[in-house]
């Protein structure tokens, strides 16, 4: 990793944890505030790299917040994400595509991606839509089985 990459994401860890931040915009307004020159799409990188999720705040919006619980407790979260924020999994040829709760794209993306199903070669989120691209129309069919039995446990695990 590049220092000023460590840099970055060590700046959006203090700004994260210092304020309510809710959108990747204004994260990536504040780092440039900061001198970071950076993209949305950078943005979008770190945050998946940090595996930063989001947490619900006492005015019922959302805020991204960072997991600093061992990798059980992570996988725990990034499924509890998951489970919470997905709304409907479906299929169009070698197109898997999910519907989360607005807003909610991202950090079920992230949950998503942390999976490492070797069937989805690429995830790209929105605002409450995430498109996963597999090899073939077989494949998108048996991720989708997948993640839709995954979705079914956890919610009558609860």
């Amino acid at each position: 990793m590049s220092v000023i990459k460590a840099r970055r994401h060590q700046k959006i860890i203090d700004l994260i944890n210092q304020n309510a931040i809710e959108t990747q915009y204004e994260l990536a307004e504040r780092l440039r505030a900061e001198g970071f020159d950076v993209t949305q799409a950078t943005v979008s990188r770190d945050i998946r790299e940090l595996m930063l999720t989001k947490v619900q705040k006492s005015d019922g919006g959302q805020q991204y917040a960072v997991a600093y619980a061992g990798e059980e407790n992570i996988r725990e979260r990034l499924l509890r994400v998951f489970v919470d924020g997905v709304r409907s999994i479906d299929c169009a040829q070698n197109i898997v595509l999910i519907k989360t709760l607005n807003g909610m794209a991202n950090a079920v993306g992230a949950a998503v991606d942390a999976m490492n199903y070797p069937d989805i070669m690429g995830s790209l989120a929105g605002d409450d839509t995430i498109f996963c691209v597999t090899a073939n129309e077989g494949s998108a069919r048996a991720t989708v089985e997948k993640l839709r039995t995954l979705a079914k446990a956890g919610r009558t695990g609860d």
